[in-house]
Parts: structure tokens; sequence; C-alpha cells
């Protein structure tokens, strides 16, 4: 029986109580069965992706070439294994175990204000990145700036939020939620070494057709054991919400809260534009269908998936959570789990989550690659490098700066807020350069440069020495501050004349 205690097992429904009690005919040692659900299951969705790409492969006719196969998966995702894709390349622990772990539903809101970003992404940025044949979100800024120092620059900024921020929190995320579900005294980084090996194994191997593949099937077994886990937490407390306190179950969030209602209407929308449209990780599926159209639908199921699923499943489980066990922040979702699912489930919702941490972090592999490929290896140090071999190289040298960060975020308070607060320092000066690119024409691309860089340089004054405001408005004011020097500095200095000459447009 869940750890809980038989007096909280009282109030499962009829239904479920049955549903346990029949599993206690399965005569198979408990740890057994969990690792050999486990096992089955990681290695299902293996051989399902080796099958689904052979035959992808077979299919084409070998007419890709090898670049194209590994960075955009020879252009030949249908819009389902796209909105799986960017679902799941999303969706891991730092998701899943950072937002239940504030413990309230105010933490939605990341998931519904992403709604937003996947739209302007799917009918305003998306085709662009169509029109000018882009492999990387920064190989549009060379070809709107003329400048491939611009390109390389907003590249490796992606590089170092990746391998800083995004690697590590995801590796962190998977690793605790395994040792808390299980309760097991193995160190998190032994976990994290696993999970990278298995991970880079994805990216190197397979390139992006396998990492999408594999995101798709995956995404339909987090999803389907996501709700299950949902509805068994409901059943834990009789879907009863007493007790919990008012602040942790409203939607307009106050001043000290880790998202002020007026927030939404300042920097929430940038950061979402900003992580959906000019991400290369999630952009890279949108971009890898055989037409824009198909990259759309794709898009926008994701959004959908966003809207009606994903909510339920970030904040649900934290909410019980407290009322279970109080206040434990990022050890709520393993341990609210490892109690409602009965002991043989458990093996599969531990494939499920470790296929979520697998996939993105070869996601987030796989885009940084073709980030340093090709926007800094080819064009400034070796443009006829072995591609296969540098891929190899690359990515161990990513998973292990990615790993050293582990223990840094161990010692956070909350993992999604620090994510989200860690990236404002390069995602909207990043936003600005694109900005300023789709909006505006004859801007230098050493004006939006430099605009980079003050903008970085007055994130972190407002992160570090003075914080008049909460990071999310920072964020926003952040962003306006760089196109204003942008335009500024083109103008003042480079002798350039901007004109606002929007290239974007809904398609």
């Amino acid at each position: 029986t869940p750890s809980i205690g038989a007096g909280v097992l009282r109030c499962y429904p009829q239904l479920i109580r049955r549903f346990f009690l029949a599993s206690a005919i399965i005569t198979m040692p408990v740890e057994t069965l969990q690792l050999s659900v486990f096992v089955l299951i990681t290695a299902t969705i293996g051989w399902l992706t080796y099958r689904k790409v052979s035959a992808d492969l077979a299919a084409q006719g070998g007419l890709s070439t090898a670049r194209e196969e590994v960075f955009l998966a020879g252009k030949g995702l249908s819009w389902v294994v796209v909105a799986g894709s960017i679902t799941l390349t999303n969706l891991s622990t730092d998701q899943l175990v950072g937002m239940n772990g504030n413990q309230m539903v105010l933490l939605a809101w990341w998931e519904l204000a992403a709604v937003v970003g996947l739209v302007i992404l799917a009918k305003v940025i998306l085709p662009v990145y169509y029109r000018y044949d882009c492999t990387t979100t920064t190989e549009l800024l060379e070809k709107r700036y003329h400048d491939r120092r611009i390109r390389a620059l907003i590249g490796l900024l992606f590089l170092l939020g990746n391998l800083f921020i995004f690697i590590p929190a995801m590796l962190y995320g998977g690793s605790l939620f395994i040792q808390t579900m299980f309760n097991v005294d193995i160190p998190l980084l032994w976990i994290a070494i696993a999970f990278a090996l298995v991970g880079s194994a994805y990216a190197v191997l397979g390139g992006l057709r396998a990492v999408a593949v594999s995101d798709a099937y995956s995404g339909v077994l987090l999803l389907t054991l996501g709700i299950v886990v949902v509805l068994l937490s409901l059943s834990a407390i009789d879907f009863d919400f007493s007790g919990i306190p008012a602040g942790r179950l409203t939607l307009i969030g106050d001043n000290d809260s880790p998202i002020p209602w007026h927030t939404l209407l300042t920097g929430m929308v940038f950061i979402q534009i900003f992580y959906w449209g000019t991400n290369q990780t999630i952009t890279q599926r949108a971009m890898a269908s055989p037409t824009v159209e198909e990259g759309q639908k794709g898009v926008l199921a994701a959004a959908a998936i966003r809207l009606f699923i994903i909510p339920p499943l970030v904040v649900i489980p934290g909410l019980v959570s407290y009322k279970l066990y109080g206040d434990i922040g990022d050890a709520a979702f393993g341990t609210i789990v490892g109690d409602v699912l009965p002991l043989w489930l458990s093996g599969a919702f531990a494939a499920a989550i470790a296929s979520a941490v697998l996939t993105s972090v070869n996601s987030v592999l796989n885009s940084s690659t073709t980030l340093w490929v090709c926007d800094i290896h080819e064009p400034f140090i070796n443009a006829s490098a072995d591609l296969k071999r540098l891929n190899l190289v690359i990515t161990l040298v990513f998973v292990v700066i990615g790993l050293a960060m582990v223990p840094v975020y161990a010692t956070a308070d909350s993992i999604i807020n620090l994510v989200q607060e860690l990236y404002g320092l390069l995602s909207m000066p990043i936003l600005s350069a694109f900005i300023v690119g789709l909006l505006f024409r004859d801007v230098a691309a050493a004006a939006a440069i430099i605009a980079v860089v003050l903008g970085v340089l007055l994130y972190g004054f407002f992160s570090f020495v003075w914080a008049p405001l909460h990071y999310i408005h920072m964020m926003f004011f952040t962003v306006i501050f760089c196109v204003l020097s942008a335009l500024t500095v083109s103008r003042l200095i480079f002798g350039t004349r901007p004109a606002f000459d929007p290239v974007i447009r809904l398609g």
C-alpha cells in the first residue's frame, strides 16, 4: 500500500481500490517487477524509434544529405512528430519537478502563456524561417543583418544557456525525481551521469530524426501516465483541497509570489516569444518538416496539448503533496508519485520520466551541436570538418560541462524559478536582436551586437546588484532598452538610417 497510509488509501474511490487489489495477483517480487517494466518500456521506445527512423529513411531513398539528416531530420518530420517532440522537449523534469515544487496553482501561468508563444511561432515567425531556408534560428540573423558575426555571437549565447542552465537543470531534476520516487541512496551525480550517457547516444547516433521520433513515442507514454498520476493524487485527498492556503490556490499572484499578476502584462509575453520563437531546441523541430504548413500544424497541435493537458500535470500533484506532507519543495513530485502509484506501475512511470529526461537532454545536445557546427565551427574554424566525428566530440564536451553544473542546481530553493531568472541574462538581449532584425532594415549588425552586450550587463545589474522590481518586469525593460539601443547606436555611431520595415506577416 502507498506509504501515505491506510487512512489516505481509504479515500480512494472503489474503482481505484479494486485496481490496486487486482495488482496483488502478480507474484513476481516488486523490485524485479519494477525493473522489468522499466527496462521493457525503455527498450520498446528504442526499438519503435529504430523501426520508424529506418522506415522513414527507406521511404526517402537517401535523398537528404548527411548534414540535413543530422540537423533537420532530412526535412521529413510529420506534424504529429513535430507536436510530440516539441511537447516532450519542453516537458522534462525541470518542468514537472520544478513547477510542482512550488506547490501552487500560480505556476500554471508558465504553461498557459506558452500557448501564446506557440501560436506566434506558428503564424508569424515559422514562415520567415522557411522563407529564408534556415537551418538554425541564428542563420536568419545573418541573412537579415548581412553579417555572420551576429549569428556567431547569438549562437554562442544560446550555447551558454544550454550548457550552464538547461542541460544541468534537466539532469538534476530527473535525478532528483528518481531519487525521491524510489527513495534510493544513490548520489544524484551518478544518476545524472547515466541520463547523460544514454541521452548523448541518441543525439550522436541518430541525429534529429531519432531524437524527434523518440520524443513523440515518449510523449504519449508520459502524458498518459501523467494524467493517471493527477487522478490518483486527487483521489488521495478525495478531491478535497480544504486546508491548503488560499494563496496557493489562486491564479492572481501578489507582489511576493513567483508570478505577480502584473508581470503577465510585461515580461511574460516576451519570455514566451523568445523561448518558443527563437530557441533553437524548439524551433529546430518545426523547421524540419517538408513544408511550412506541416510544421505549423505540429506547432498548433503542441499549443493545444499545452493548453488542455499540461497545466494539471505541473500543479495538481504539487498541491496534493502540500496537503499531505507540507512544504517540501522540489521533492514534492517524486514523493507524491511514489506514494500514489501502485509499485508495479511505478516502473512504467519511471520509464516515462527517464524518457522525458533523455529526450530533453538529447534534444538540447542536438541543437547545441547544430549551433556550434553551423554558426561557429564551419564559418570560423574548419568549413570541411568530419561532421560525424565533430558531432561526437562536441556532444561529449557539452555533456561533461552540464554534469559539472549539476551540484550547483542541487543547492537551489526552486529549480524552475532559478532557471527562469538566470536565463534572463541571455534571453532578452537575444530576443532584441531578432526583434530589430525582423522589424527594421538598415540596422548595423555591430549596433545590434553592442545592444546585446549592453543588455546582458543591464540584466546582470538588475539580478545581482539592484532589483527594483520583479525579475520578469526587469526582462521587459531589458528587451526594450536593447531594441532602442540598437537603433540609436546604428544611427549615431554607424551612420545608418534604420527604418521600420517588418519582414514578418501572418501566415
